[in-house]
């Protein structure tokens, strides 16, 4: 590790300040399910001053709220343990403190719950890694099982740089599930504004330690949060970095998931983070799942059958911000046809949608309330206010990777060109930012330095 500048932290009314913007949006974001106490901040006023009561002196946590939510695509719920108010905010705090840290000391192939990272990136390094002829052909999938319940507390809060008192109160809230109390022996809580940070930071350290165990072997790893991939020249390297992993994992209370941990030939193809990996007669192309693609569908069924009493308006909303959302994020693929797919099948619910509310009109006269002519196109589904996105309105476009080095408490000005540079060939797009904060301000960290 290199030295040679330090790390300055924010000022006390500054990062207050932050606290009472950055954290208390995610509350926002969460305001249809408060924590334990069913309390919520929804001023200013009442944020600052919430904000303003923050310390660590005898500070106690309060059980956390359990709730289930389905999972996409499966017939299982995930655990979803949601703190009060000011517990988030006092995440939030610690939070802001321990993330320079964790963007210092991460992996540079880490591209989950990072600041100015996205799944995007690790979808393009990974293409990377496999585009060329003599790239390494065997894939180990990874994932973790039950990644955010399962890290043990004890390597915690020995290897987290925080106060020990305070992890401890966030580790060993314990959670509350219909009126009975029940405690937390492990784990970190889904729901828990810090706890993407702490798994992020338990996870570091497997590229590394493949790196040094097998050294110069043509072998690569990419990780998002819990899933990752490792690429290798043959099946019996893939299976040794497998082993690696599982010890790695096991010291930190981690286990692979035997279902769906498997190792795969790039000819036979692979999904990762919603995408297809598979060569083609040698040639790589990376298309959304078949998955994706089922999931997408389903979710645009279900809510043209729930818009049966909606106005067209309303309709084209609702669908617009699912359209944008998942075109944006596979416009960087090979999507073209796909999206041609799911624009002729928007076509069709939308069909059966204006024909079930007007059972006894002709489709004539179905076609000219809804449809009108615009530009080039003759059938735009439109009101005179809002007109329906195309998925093929979404050009694809090539993704760049960042500076796998790069640190934006240090590169700061070099991140936010990028992001600049992107909304500016993408203008419809929202970059993605923080996972729990506002990005890191110059004056927060003028001279900042770390140990790399």
């Amino acid at each position: 590790m290199e030295s040679g500048k330090t790390i300055q932290l924010p000022a006390d009314s500054l990062a207050l300040g932050k606290t009472a913007r950055g954290a208390n949006r995610h509350a926002e974001q969460g305001e249809t399910h408060p924590g334990c106490r069913w309390q919520l901040w929804t001023t200013a006023s009442a944020k600052m001053r919430a904000a303003l009561r923050l310390t660590e002196k005898q500070y106690r946590a309060q059980p956390l709220r359990r709730v289930y939510i389905p999972k996409p695509g499966k017939t299982t719920k995930r655990p979803i343990s949601i703190p009060t108010m000011y517990d988030r905010a006092m995440q939030a705090l610690y939070a802001q403190a321990l993330q320079p840290i964790a963007e210092t000391t991460a992996d540079p192939r880490s591209f989950g719950f990072r600041l100015f990272r996205c799944a995007q990136d690790a979808s393009r390094y990974a293409f990377t890694c496999l585009m060329s002829q003599g790239s390494a052909p065997w894939i180990l999938e990874g994932d973790i099982k039950g990644c955010f319940d399962a890290i043990a507390h004890d390597w915690l809060r020995e290897n987290i740089p925080m106060d020990r008192s305070v992890m401890t109160q966030f580790l060993k809230a314990g959670f509350v599930f219909e009126t009975a109390l029940y405690p937390t022996d492990k784990g970190t809580p889904q729901g828990g504004l810090i706890s993407p940070l702490l798994a992020n930071m338990t996870l570091d350290g497997m590229e590394k330690i493949l790196a040094a165990r097998l050294p110069k072997m043509n072998v690569h790893f990419v990780r998002y949060a819990d899933d990752f991939l490792v690429t290798a020249p043959t099946k019996e390297i893939a299976e040794e970095a497998r082993d690696i992993l599982r010890e790695f994992l096991a010291e930190r209370g981690l286990e692979l998931s035997e279902e769906k941990t498997v190792i795969t030939h790039i000819d036979d193809g692979f999904d990762f983070l919603g995408y297809n990996f598979r060569k083609y007669k040698g040639t790589l192309l990376v298309k959304p799942s078949q998955k994706s693609i089922k999931v997408i569908s389903e979710k645009i069924a279900a809510i043209v059958r729930k818009a049966q009493a909606w106005t067209q308006d309303h309709l084209i909303l609702a669908l617009n911000s699912v359209i944008r959302g998942w075109s944006n994020y596979h416009r960087h693929n090979a999507a073209k046809r796909t999206f041609g797919f799911l624009d002729r099948y928007v076509w069709a619910v939308t069909w059966k949608w204006g024909k079930h509310r007007h059972p006894n009109k002709g489709h004539k006269w179905i076609a000219r309330r809804y449809w009108h002519p615009e530009g080039n196109r003759n059938w735009v589904f439109r009101t005179e206010e809002n007109t329906l996105l195309l998925f093929e309105d979404a050009t694809i476009r090539r993704h760049t990777i960042p500076r796998l080095n790069a640190n934006p408490y240090l590169d700061r000005n070099y991140f936010l060109e990028r992001r600049e540079r992107m909304k500016r060939q993408t203008p419809w797009v929202q970059t993605s930012r923080s996972f729990f904060a506002l990005p890191p301000d110059n004056r927060v960290v003028e001279r900042m330095s770390v140990l790399r």
